[in-house]
């Protein structure tokens, strides 16, 4: 993905140097993803790659079994893998580690000082744990103080994003939610394999097939709505107090999942009201300067057969929510189809425009590894 294509003509932030940052997870699916990211990215250098203790002491293209079209970047395939292990060299982590081990190793990092974003559940509902879309709600970002104070982290904190099926939900829920309310959201998930990691799913389950379970999906795609659609009151989070209901699929998709969705809206709306709010909706100059953000996260077709994961995964560089297909819904108000890439909206793409955004807001210094030789990076004016 090229940061820049798409970008608003916005005045960025530009630092004397890049921030330097680790993968925790790096051999994983969304570890890969992050690294090919990471390339030639404006404001970050990949310096540290870490994984479990198999892979640790190896070259990383050694360790890693690379299954991304591009090659892997040069100077990551020199990279040694590290443990899991606080003591990386560099000034902040993404955490893309399996479940089984990043709740406890993200907390260890942010007690030694480290800005942790993580792609993992673990923390996810964590109640000073900022749950964060930055287009949706940035301001969720105000509980880190609160959080290091609880569990005296110093300098170091843990930021998420959601799930991936639940991040293109919310991205179309937001303008919505803003312009009419919401009270009532029945989902369909039809997710790809991808999402599923490497291997995944195996072959002869899901060729000619749809699987109508997803462990764990349904409940996520419940719960953490409320939290990103909620408020941060100053001391904890509210919920939005929306009613929902999923059902969650796996299909023979490589990348993309697609949703069907109706909702009831607290404002009586036209179908043009809501194609026209979903159309309008903007990020604020702030996050259009993002490297990885695109202006407009939510695009509307008019095609009656569209959205499609093969014609519209890589809709804003992947970053973008597509919906199509809004229609009168006979039970509720408003019925429509969305789409959403699920390895870089919903996930590693995700933890990026995170780390861009608590970038611009002064959230990351240089790491306590090297805080006595290295100057702290500032921003230089435009």
């Amino acid at each position: 993905m090229n940061p820049a294509a798409n970008s608003p003509a916005f005045d960025r932030p530009r630092f004397d140097k890049k921030f330097r940052a680790g993968i925790l997870g790096a051999t994983g699916t969304v570890g890969q993803r992050l690294v090919e990211l990471l390339a030639d990215h404006p404001w970050f250098e990949l310096t540290e790659v870490a994984a479990s203790e198999r892979s640790s002491g190896k070259k990383y293209s050694e360790a890693v079994n690379w299954h991304l079209n591009t090659s892997i970047p040069v100077a990551a395939a020199n990279l040694v893998v590290k443990s899991l292990e606080p003591a990386l060299d560099c000034d902040f982590v993404f955490s893309a580690l399996d479940s089984s081990v990043a709740g406890p190793a993200e907390e260890e990092f942010a007690r030694a000082g480290y800005p942790v974003v993580s792609n993992s559940k673990n923390h996810r509902m964590s109640p000073d744990v900022p749950l964060l879309i930055p287009e949706v709600n940035a301001a969720h970002l105000d509980a880190i103080p609160v959080q290091q104070k609880n569990r005296g982290y110093g300098s170091g904190f843990i930021v998420t994003n959601p799930n991936c099926s639940t991040a293109g939900l919310v991205l179309v829920l937001k303008p919505l939610a803003d312009a009419f309310g919401l009270e009532k959201i029945f989902v369909v998930t039809l997710q790809a394999v991808s999402g599923a990691g490497y291997p995944g799913v195996a072959s002869l389950d899901i060729l000619g097939n749809v699987v109508p379970f997803i462990g764990g999906e349904e409940e996520k795609m419940e719960e953490e709505p409320q939290k990103l659609l909620g408020r941060w009151d100053g001391s904890r989070f509210v919920e939005a107090g929306v009613g929902i209901s999923a059902h969650c699929n796996r299909v023979p998709v490589e990348n993309g999942h697609l949703e069907c969705l109706s909702l009831s809206l607290k404002k009586i709306a036209t179908l043009a009201e809501v194609r026209e709010a979903l159309r309008d909706f903007r990020v604020s100059e702030e996050l259009a300067a993002l490297p990885t953000a695109v202006k407009n996260p939510v695009i509307v077709l008019d095609e009656e057969n569209r959205p499609q994961p093969r014609r519209d995964v890589d809709a804003g560089n992947g970053m973008a929510a597509v919906v199509g297909r809004v229609r009168e819904c006979p039970l509720l108000d408003v019925k429509l189809t969305l789409l959403s890439h699920n390895l870089l909206r919903g996930a590693a793409g995700a933890a990026l425009l995170n780390a861009e955004l608590l970038a611009s807001r002064g959230f990351f210094t240089r790491s306590r590894v090297q805080a006595d030789t290295q100057d702290v990076p500032a921003p230089v004016s435009s």
